[in-house]
């Protein structure tokens, strides 16, 4: 477990921007759910929901996969309205991945926004290699139908790695991240926080410590709510079922409709096997993602960012081709059970169907 850091100064305005896939359901549920024992020792984290996601989409660009309403910045006004109301001596913490879409001026004005010189950004930063099949599942989830290998070629090996998804290196080129953060902040207001596979509950407790809270206070949600990853088969179904939709030209609203009724019922129906169901990364993907993680690590390490955690976590061993189930020479077809296919299928068009 990473060593504890000082706290924070009280009336900070602790700001956690992601990015996406590096924990950051596990913090934002641990920080809902205890929002009572949090208010006892004077930090209050901002928002009514587990995220302010409406309102960091309409400053930083983006929108919430999960919603149909469409975000304004009257979400932002009122988001930044609350941090000012919560007075000059409570901590206040505000976290959504959604931030690291912001480009250099959607930064400032977020900083500018929530508090200017008292904001702290914190970043929470996963190794690579396990980030790329997470985050490419979301860019399915969302609508998006390339294939996991095209995909991989598209962000790793044809530049200037734009397409098909241009938002993946905004946020996960995580030196250049990290450096337009504190370019805004300042590097002596902003903290890397390493997420650890082999201690997946660290990040928790380094927060505990920027704020000043008792250990063991942050504890992940245990009411049901899941963002488990979907299967190899699950995705591939959906990825399917996204490339017919398009090619029929049917409404927005109805395929993102689709898409969410069909996730919920395959994570309801189907209980993963292990390893084998999982999304497998080719080794070549692994060797250039471990490539890029080392120039990534190399520049955090020259910005001057306070660090809670070890960076070379980031940059793990690439295995011998052939040495692990997650090494694909010829990927295996992806494969889901029929009775469960056919379930959520049949469920997702009903619902889609059924909605005005």
């Amino acid at each position: 477990m990473p060593r504890r850091q000082g706290a924070l100064p009280p009336g900070t305005r602790l700001v956690h921007i992601g990015p996406h896939k590096t924990g950051t359901t596990t913090l934002q549920g641990a920080f809902h759910r205890g929002r009572r024992a949090l208010a006892a020792h004077g930090v209050r984290y901002a928002g009514a929901a587990r995220q302010p996601a409406h309102a960091a989409a309409a400053i930083a660009g983006g929108t919430p996969v999960h919603s149909l309403e469409a975000p304004s910045m009257a979400h932002w006004e009122k988001l930044c309205a609350e941090v000012a109301a919560a007075g000059r001596r409570r901590r206040v913490v505000v976290s959504s991945e959604r931030f690291a879409n912001a480009d250099a001026a959607a930064a400032r004005a977020v900083v500018d926004g929530l508090g200017g010189d008292r904001v702290h950004v914190a970043v929470t930063l996963r190794p690579l290699v396990r980030i790329l099949p997470s985050q490419w599942q979301e860019y399915i989830k969302s609508g998006h139908h390339h294939p996991y290998g095209k995909w991989l070629d598209g962000m790793l090996r044809k530049p200037p790695y734009r397409k098909p998804t241009p938002s993946f290196w905004r946020r996960h080129r995580h030196d250049e991240l990290v450096a337009r953060w504190a370019d805004v902040a300042g590097a002596e207001n902003l903290t890397v926080v390493v997420v650890d596979p082999a201690d997946p509950l660290a990040h928790l407790r380094a927060f505990e410590g920027l704020l000043g809270l008792p250990a063991g206070l942050l504890v992940p949600e245990q009411d049901g709510f899941t963002n488990r990853s979907l299967t190899a088969g699950e995705v591939e179904l959906l990825r399917l079922v996204n490339r017919g939709l398009s090619r029929a030209e049917r409404p927005a609203v109805e395929r993102k409709l689709v898409r969410e009724e069909l996730v919920r019922r395959m994570r309801r129906a189907h209980v993963p096997t292990g390893d084998a169901e999982r999304i497998a990364t080719p080794a070549w993907a692994r060797r250039a993602a471990a490539e890029v993680s080392a120039e990534m690590v190399a520049g955090i390490r020259k910005s001057g960012v306070r660090v809670v955690g070890d960076l070379d976590v980031l940059v793990p061993a690439v295995e011998v081709p052939g040495a692990g189930p997650g090494d694909l020479g010829a990927a295996a077809e992806p494969r889901l059970p029929t009775a469960v296919a056919l379930s959520a299928l049949t469920g997702a068009l009903l619902a889609a169907a059924e909605s005005p």
